[in-house]
């Protein structure tokens, strides 16, 4: 149980700050900068290069997270609502801290 804890924590932080970049970074950097600027170039890589990378690495969130729910026996709506939270810049560090302080309540061998 420790292990896939880990493993989702490390794998949900990684995509939180991705998504926290991509989101509130680069697309208005991309989109609010002026055209041909050094801005707006970085913006551009940062959404091109950042946003595969945060997809691939929440595809591995998602099934790390999944794992962890099925070991830890989570309902169907907490686990859910913890997968869809990894999509909303912010709130996925909430989602993590709840699904964390969950696991612990229920396994405290994982504290």
């Amino acid at each position: 149980m420790k292990t896939a804890l880990l493993r989702y924590r490390t794998m949900a932080n990684i995509v939180g700050v991705l998504l926290i970049v991509l989101i509130l970074v680069g697309v208005p950097l991309k989109y609010l900068a002026s055209d041909g600027s050094g801005l707006q170039d970085a913006g551009e890589w940062i959404t091109t290069y950042l946003g595969i990378a945060h997809g691939w690495l929440y595809m591995i969130f998602l099934v790390m997270a999944a794992l962890l729910a099925r070991k830890a026996r989570w309902t169907i709506p907490f686990t859910i609502t913890t997968l869809l939270a990894g999509t909303i810049p912010v709130v996925s560090f909430w989602a993590e801290h709840r699904a964390t302080k969950a696991v612990r309540a229920a396994h405290p061998e994982t504290a």
